[in-house]
């Protein structure tokens, strides 16, 4: 069988190729001319130039292959609307579109447990949740927060390619990661919270109260793996996490006890929010592109119980994670001192 994969070259993609490759398959990758492909540059891959914007190169670039793992996307939580429906509602449908012209009829797409809703909530969420990834944030409808952007896009390109797979007798199966870390990880807030702590920033954001779903890169990868063997038909909608959902404390705690720092001190959010809406309102007035530290979205992450069901995975995938949270931690550390990150 050979498997294209788009956005091989980001976190989430290295992982999933890397694990292919030991499994004796023929991997294709789309990549963009502006991408680093540092991340593949020692695996046994075909590298394809390819935009998922450009329906015609997608279609050229898939031409021979039986299988794709749809992975790219902008993930930010700064940035233009614009630039995130062009590459995760637009550039979704170039590659579905692109499969139906190839003869594809079978996609494994990554989703994102934010389409279910980040809000602060108590209740394990599962697949059959609605699909309401808008946050509500303070003064949202006349000052936009942009963390919204990524999982309103996102939520949107999984309705669209839902009905396309049903219309089309495409086999769809979405992996909805949750909160992921691990090797090559600098954009999801993991490696950002040790950097601070390793500053020397005496106190952050945070409480002890909330639980915080994650999983580890590699473990995600393997999802990809046993979704690929399977090869459910259908439609299917999966939420991939650990099994145990730990708080955010614990997790932010063995981070820094594995980067040898001392945590932060928590400080409550009646302090941190004016700080966090502050910062981004300012960003927002200068049109400044860097992402700001705090924003009304990373603050309330921070404080935010989010926690869902992993059951499904268990059921059709036989996926439960392998690695353990302080292995795991202790992996990703480790990569970023060998890289001298840290």
């Amino acid at each position: 069988m050979r498997v294209m994969i788009t956005g091989a070259t980001g976190f989430i993609g290295s992982h999933i190729v890397r694990d292919l490759c030991k499994n004796n398959l023929e991997i294709g990758c789309v990549v963009r001319k502006s991408s680093k492909i540092s991340n593949l540059e020692t695996l046994p891959v075909e590298i394809l130039d390819a935009d998922i914007r450009d329906r015609s190169g997608i279609e050229n670039a898939l031409k021979g292959y039986d299988f794709v793992i749809h992975n790219a996307a902008f993930v930010h939580d700064w940035g233009k609307y614009d630039e995130f429906f062009n590459t995760n509602v637009e550039g979704t449908m170039n590659v579905f579109k692109a499969c139906k012209k190839t003869g594809i009829k079978d996609i494994i797409m990554t989703g994102t447990c934010s389409i279910f809703g980040e809000e602060n909530c108590l209740k394990v969420k599962d697949e059959e949740y609605p699909l309401d990834s808008h946050y509500d944030y303070f003064l949202d409808k006349v000052f936009p927060c942009k963390m919204n952007y990524y999982r309103d896009t996102k939520t949107i390109a999984v309705k669209w390619a839902m009905q396309y797979a049903k219309e089309n007798d495409i086999n769809l199966t979405i992996l909805n990661p949750v909160w992921v870390f691990g090797e090559r990880e600098f954009n999801t807030g993991f490696f950002e919270y040790v950097k601070t702590a390793k500053s020397g920033m005496p106190f952050m954001p945070g409480t002890k109260k909330n639980k915080f779903h994650t999983v580890y890169a590699k473990d995600l990868a393997r999802a990809y793996r046993l979704a690929l063997e399977k090869r459910l038909e259908g439609v299917n909608s999966i939420i991939i996490g650990n099994k145990e959902v730990n708080s955010m404390e614990k997790i932010y705690s063995l981070f820094c006890k594995e980067a040898g720092l001392k945590k932060p001190f928590n400080i409550p959010k009646a302090l941190a929010y004016p700080v966090g809406f502050m910062i981004e309102l300012l960003y927002t007035i200068l049109n400044i592109k860097k992402t700001p530290f705090l924003t009304r979205g990373r603050v309330n992450m921070l404080y935010d119980n989010i926690e869902y069901s992993t059951k499904k995975a268990e059921e059709l995938l036989g996926f439960t994670n392998e690695f353990s949270l302080d292995q795991a931690i202790s992996e990703t550390i480790k990569w970023y001192k060998e890289m001298k990150l840290l």
